[in-house]
């Protein structure tokens, strides 16, 4: 769905978040796990996701071992000490995917115009991409854990922009996340709240076609 479309031109960059996009988790060994010590499902991600508990990560100031660590203490009132830590271990590895139709949508976007990733993450972004054959996907990665600043800040979208190298205004900002969406739309970007391949299709489907 595009939220704001400007005045109808075509934009010039293509700033596009990561995760919930591009790289989706299996969280199917966490579902086990909460099954197992009695937790509803998705109580794991509450705990890792509260702003209190997900957002050091997101800003670098603390690694994946310090993040499991506040899951488990999270957890800590509902299970027992070695439970809470397995589950904050089995949700801080979950494996990951990437869905190939939207890597190659935006491979080919890219032979077209700027591709920036901006997307809230942790210190390992980077070996993750390489991991996943996509460190040459994008033409920049804005990275919370590396400049310091998270999604919706202002700050972050102005770091991106700069990188793009375009006007604000001629930026089509990607995320599956509305609110990150409704941020970039007040500064003047096209907002598209991705929730399936097809709001990307229409999206950049002015620039490349059908």
């Amino acid at each position: 769905m595009i939220v704001r479309m400007g005045s109808g031109r075509p934009y010039d960059a293509v700033l596009c978040d990561f995760d919930n996009v591009i790289r989706f988790y299996d969280l199917t060994r966490v579902a086990r796990l909460e099954r197992l010590a009695g937790l509803a499902e998705g109580t794991t991600a509450d705990v890792a996701y509260a702003p209190e508990v997900d957002l050091p990560l997101l800003l670098g100031r603390i690694g994946k071992a310090e993040w499991v660590d506040s899951i488990a203490r999270g957890l800590g009132h509902d299970v027992s000490p070695s439970q809470a830590h397995e589950l904050g271990t089995a949700f801080a590895e979950a494996p990951f995917w990437v869905d190939d139709v939207v890597v190659a949508m935006l491979r080919r976007i890219r032979e077209h115009l700027p591709l920036v990733l901006v997307t809230n993450a942790t210190l390992d972004l980077e070996s993750d991409l390489e991991a996943l054959g996509l460190s040459d996907l994008a033409d920049h990665v804005v990275s919370s854990a590396r400049v310091g600043v998270a999604k919706p800040d202002r700050a972050i979208y102005e770091i991106a922009v700069k990188r793009a190298g375009v006007a604000m205004e001629r930026c089509l900002f990607v995320d599956d996340s509305l609110e990150n969406v409704e941020a970039a739309v007040a500064l003047e970007m096209t907002g598209v709240h991705y929730r399936r391949q097809g709001d990307l299709h229409e999206a950049l489907a002015p620039v490349l076609g059908g």
